[in-house]
């Protein structure tokens, strides 16, 4: 019996490598009481785990198996510490038991959805503070008329925030203009379908020369950036790149159109002239909130 059993432990673990690699799994315990938990939720493409943490063997049946895709042959016959998987192509109520039981606790339910949508793209992924981005996706489903509501999470917050409920158009497609003011977290749901992506946001710099040698620099953001430190560049056309003329430190911080902050600073430089400059704040100066950003570039 041992023989036996060692090639089955194999190919079950094999199963549950296979169910860590797709997109992703929920687990369902069987113990001695029956499955822990009874009802589960998915979307197609997921997987669920029977994980066996009984000292005996469990059967796990099925009132169908098609759109599913299980590790070993179904009925699953589950060892003693052992686990198989089952991943799901199809939407539908698949529906579990252990036919050597008559307890409530051994019968189960696997609810599988569409998700939210087939495709969803940000466009760009990154913007400059003040600028927008567009969130373009389409129903799963297809259809239109449905309204998906937009929440934004800023970075740093617990909690999000409705930012506005779009209505889909010809084939379930949709598009709202975001306007983030740092790093933030979008989350479209319908129907308790949810989907989700990110955009970057680099602080708005603004390099200017006020006279010879002397140049000013403001950066404008939600946030204050006195006290960081902005590199002022000159491109070196032989070197075909970027070199550092100085460190400036942003002083000082005035509000400008709510919630904008303006940082500034106002240095001298003695670079001969005609040459092309900017200034960057690199990701160790921006902090967590905001990706590295460049100024416009000027002759000096």
């Amino acid at each position: 019996m041992r023989k036996l059993l060692l090639p089955l432990v194999a190919v079950l673990s094999l199963a549950v490598a296979g169910a860590a690699a797709g997109k992703t799994s929920k687990t369902v315990t069987i113990s001695h009481t029956g499955y822990t938990p009874t009802a589960v939720s998915i979307t197609t493409g997921d997987a669920v785990i029977f994980k066996n943490t009984d000292t005996v063997a469990h059967t796990v049946d099925f009132n169908s198996t098609t759109g599913m895709n299980c590790g070993v042959a179904v009925p699953l016959v589950i060892a003693a510490g052992q686990s198989a998987s089952c991943t799901f192509s199809s939407a539908g109520r698949f529906r579990f038991s252990d036919p050597a039981s008559k307890k409530k606790a051994f019968r189960g339910t696997i609810t599988v959805t569409l998700p939210l949508v087939s495709s969803l793209t940000v466009t760009p992924k990154s913007v400059v503070y003040g600028s927008k981005a567009t969130l373009a996706g389409k129903l799963a489903s297809g259809q239109s008329g449905q309204s998906v509501q937009v929440k934004a999470q800023r970075c740093g917050q617990t909690n999000s925030t409705v930012m506005a409920t779009v209505t889909t158009g010809a084939g379930g497609a949709f598009s709202y203009q975001a306007q983030p003011l740092e790093k933030t977290e979008y989350t479209l749901s319908n129907k308790g379908l949810t989907a989700s992506a990110s955009i970057a946001v680099k602080p708005s710099m603004k390099l200017s020369k006020t006279r010879r040698h002397h140049y000013s620099l403001t950066v404008s953001a939600a946030q204050s950036f006195a006290g960081k430190v902005a590199t002022f560049q000159r491109y070196r056309s032989k070197l075909k790149r970027w070199v550092k003329v100085k460190r400036v430190t942003l002083k000082a911080s005035t509000a400008g159109t709510a919630p904008t902050v303006i940082s500034s600073v106002k240095f001298r430089s003695g670079i001969k002239a005609r040459l092309k400059v900017r200034a960057s704040l690199g990701p160790k100066q921006v902090g967590a909130c905001y990706a590295a950003a460049r100024s416009n570039t000027i002759r000096s």
